[in-house]
């Protein structure tokens, strides 16, 4: 083997580890990428995973709020019904007081 294939043995080598730091090099930006997409991703998922549980949590507060204020409401509503039954009672009574009263003078 002579020094010009030597030479050209040297230069091929060269070449072909050019070539394949250029192949690693691509193929290292490649998994990046992707590793930035799936990282992307899981956080747009985390993101829209954390939207939906707090609209749910919302939901079921306004539900038992509403339930809540449905039971004051309907609590309210019995006592103004009996404050009205005492006071319709009460308001025969009251005329025959003042009646009497006004009469006996």
């Amino acid at each position: 083997m002579g020094m010009a294939d030597v030479l050209r043995s040297i230069k091929k080598a060269e070449q072909d580890a050019e070539k394949r730091l250029s192949q690693a090099q691509d193929e290292a930006s490649k998994i990046i990428a992707d590793a930035r997409k799936k990282s992307s991703d899981l956080i747009q998922e985390a993101a829209d995973a954390s939207v939906t549980t707090t609209q749910t949590l919302l939901d079921e507060a306004r539900g038992k709020g509403q339930a809540e204020a449905d039971k004051v409401k309907s609590d309210g509503a019995k006592v103004v019904a009996k404050i009205e039954n005492d006071s319709s009672e009460n308001q025969d009574k009251a005329v025959k007081l003042v009646l009497d009263a006004l009469l006996s003078e």
